[in-house]
Order: C-alpha cells, then structure tokens, then sequence
C-alpha cells in the first residue's frame, strides 16, 4: 500500500510540474522521461504517441503549450509539423503511382513543360556564371528523393515560403538553374517536393490541398491536418520556442517561414514541402497506415510495392545519403523530422511508431536530447509488440 501511495504521488507531481500527462497510474509512461527537461526549463512542452499496427498504446502531454501563461500542453494541441510534410506528400503521389498515372521514372517534363528548357550551373563566381545542359532529364524519382539538383527554393520565395501559389512557385523553379546533375548529389530541396505535389496538381486536375483531403485525410479520419488552422484550431496552437542569447533559457518566437495570421487563405498557400499542422494522433494514424503495408481499418490506401518504394532508399549507389519518396530512409526504420524539432518514426523491425511535437527552434541546456530520451524509452516499454 505505502509502495503505490508512493508511487501516486510521484505521478501527482509530475502532473502538476509538467501539465496534463494522459495515461494510467497502472500504465508505463515514455512521456515520463521528459520529465527533467521540462522541470529544468529546456523543454517547454511536449506531445507524444506510440503506436503499433495495431491501435496507438501511449499519447500523453507533458508542460505547456503557453509557458508565461502556464497553459498546460493538451494531447490534441496542433503543431507546426514543417517538413514533416514531405513523408505525407510522397502518400499522395505514390497513389497516383499506384494507378499507373505517374511512374518514378517519368521526366518531370512529361506533366510540366516549363521544365523542358533547363540549366545547369557549371561555373560560378561573383563576377560571372557559366551554364549548361543538363546530361540527363529530372525524373519524379530525383525530385521527390532530393537529388534533381534544384535549390532549397528559388528566389521568389521570400520573405516566407508559402506567398506563392504552387503553380507559381514551380515555374520559378523552372527558371533556377540546377545546382548539379540529377541524380549525382544529395541536396535537401524543398522545390523537389513541391514540384512532386504539382505534378499532382496537373494529372488530377485538382488543387493538391483538395486531392490531399479527399484522398488521405478525410479518409483516414485525420481531422487536425491542414495548412490553415481555423480559428477554434489556433486556439489550440503549441507556442513555439527558441533559447535566449545565452542559451540558459527559453524565448518565445515565431515560425519565420510562414505569414501570419496563419487561417487567412487569401495571402497564404500550400506549401506541400513544409507547410502542414498536424496533431500527435493524426501523425501516427498516416504512419499506422505505413506501417500496415498500406491499409488500416480494412481501407487500402496504398500497395504493399508502392509502399516498399516510398520507405526505401531512391537516392541511387552513387549517393550515401538514405533518402525514399518524400521519406527519409535508414533500413528497417524511416520516417521525417521538421525544422521546430518535431519527429515522425516508424521501426518496422521493432513493430512501433513514435511521434514526437514540440515547437522548438533550438533547445537551451541538454533540450536536444529529449527526442532520444523518449524514444528510447518507447522502445524499451513497446520495443517488442509486432
């Protein structure tokens, strides 16, 4: 008795140091190893989900998702998932594979002629630059595996990464020469994958925001998943963070890539390689879905071969880089980060998923290691169930 007194109130005042933490006294909680970076200040506030084939076995809250009003964080609190967008946009294309109406293979040019006409930089320096043709087309498989040779984005896009209408920002990219030969280097790119999403666009003929609702995630029930948080979403919005000046502690920010406010649609669009906000469960629902070969709740999305594709390494044996479509790819495990520290993982060989949201634009003190800190105790408390 005194042994489970002890243990309630341990539990009691995690709760009441860290905000809500949603799971049994009875349960074991991964969430509990964030406990010392909130409790020291180098961790604002978490969200995270296990999941396995199966069902999600742990979503738990930890700290706040308002620290100077000490707002506690809550399991349904919307992210900025940034590029975690990549791994769900190459779903949408991979459908369209499935179809037969996109190949990997197909030249990008195929469905986007502006891209017939294109340059290489051979030689730059501040007073000249040297072009040439590229030896090869851009294939999807290069665009949606970062290595067509395109930028990070083109200059256009400035000051933030969602003021052009998708349609728009491709055609800019059209107009950038390449950095390199496709298919030769490795180069994250942003353009790639929103020349990916066009694609979608132009064989669809629909606006890739409205394939993406009615395709993915209306179906799988993943109702926080958007690039306009309404009003009574904002409301539910994680604050982001970053570390003071002198790292000791944390500053609220802004997410500098995006237009606020964030719910107008007038004067912001899609950006299919980072402009997602998500929710804890709706990430690990896409990821269940992976993880399934392609199904969930008796609904095929995806073939077990377009899955395998998309989860496993299409960056080619001339490039170390492990890099699937839309997917970042290591073996056995696969999955994506985003640029405020948030975490989608699927380990097939362990059998469970992981999600880690947070806001966080760089961690003061030891904050780095709070991802590892949880996932390794998922791993140790799930690591098994297949």
């Amino acid at each position: 008795m005194k042994l489970i007194r002890a243990s309630l109130l341990s539990l009691l005042g995690f709760v009441l140091l860290s905000g809500p933490v949603m799971l049994s006294a009875a349960e074991p909680s991964p969430a509990a190893a964030l406990k010392p970076f909130v409790e020291n200040g180098s961790l604002a506030g978490a969200v995270t989900a296990v999941a396995t084939k199966e069902k999600l076995v742990s979503l738990e809250s930890v700290g706040f998702m308002d620290v100077t009003a000490k707002q506690a964080m809550r399991h349904d609190c919307i992210f900025w998932i940034a590029s975690m967008s990549k791994p769900i946009t190459g779903v949408g294309l991979m459908i369209l594979v499935d179809e037969g109406k996109v190949s990997l293979d197909d030249p990008i040019e195929k469905f986007l002629p502006e891209f017939k006409n294109l340059w290489e930089t051979a030689e730059q320096d501040a007073e000249h630059v040297l072009l040439k043709k590229p030896s090869r087309l851009i294939t999807v498989r290069d665009v949606m595996s970062h290595t067509s040779g395109m930028p990070f984005k083109s200059a256009l896009e400035t000051p933030t990464l969602d003021g052009l209408p998708l349609k728009d920002a491709v055609r800019s990219y059209a107009m950038t020469p390449l950095m390199h030969q496709p298919g030769t280097k490795y180069a994250y790119s942003n353009a790639g994958i929103n020349t990916g999403a066009r694609i979608i666009e132009v064989v669809t003929g629909q606006s890739y925001e409205d394939f993406m609702d009615q395709r993915l995630f209306k179906p799988l029930g993943m109702k926080d998943t958007t690039f306009w948080p309404n009003e009574e979403q904002v409301s539910r919005l994680a604050k982001p963070y970053k570390p003071s000046a002198d790292k000791t502690k944390l500053e609220e920010t802004t997410i500098g890539q995006l237009t606020y406010p964030l719910s107008r649609r007038d004067n912001r669009y899609p950006m299919p390689a980072g402009g997602l906000f998500s929710t804890a469960t709706d990430c690990a629902t896409i990821c269940r879905m992976v993880l399934n070969g392609g199904e969930l709740n008796g609904k095929r999305y995806l073939s077990e071969a377009a899955i395998k594709a998309m989860t496993s390494k299409q960056t080619g044996d001339a490039v170390k880089d492990g890099y699937g479509v839309g997917w970042s790819a290591n073996g056995a495990t696969f999955g994506h980060g985003g640029a405020l520290s948030t975490n989608m993982s699927i380990d097939a060989q362990r059998g469970i998923i992981t999600v880690f949201l947070v806001q966080h634009a760089g961690f003061p003190g030891e904050g780095n290691k709070s991802q590892g800190a949880f996932v390794k105790a998922a791993q140790d408390i799930y690591g098994t169930a297949k």
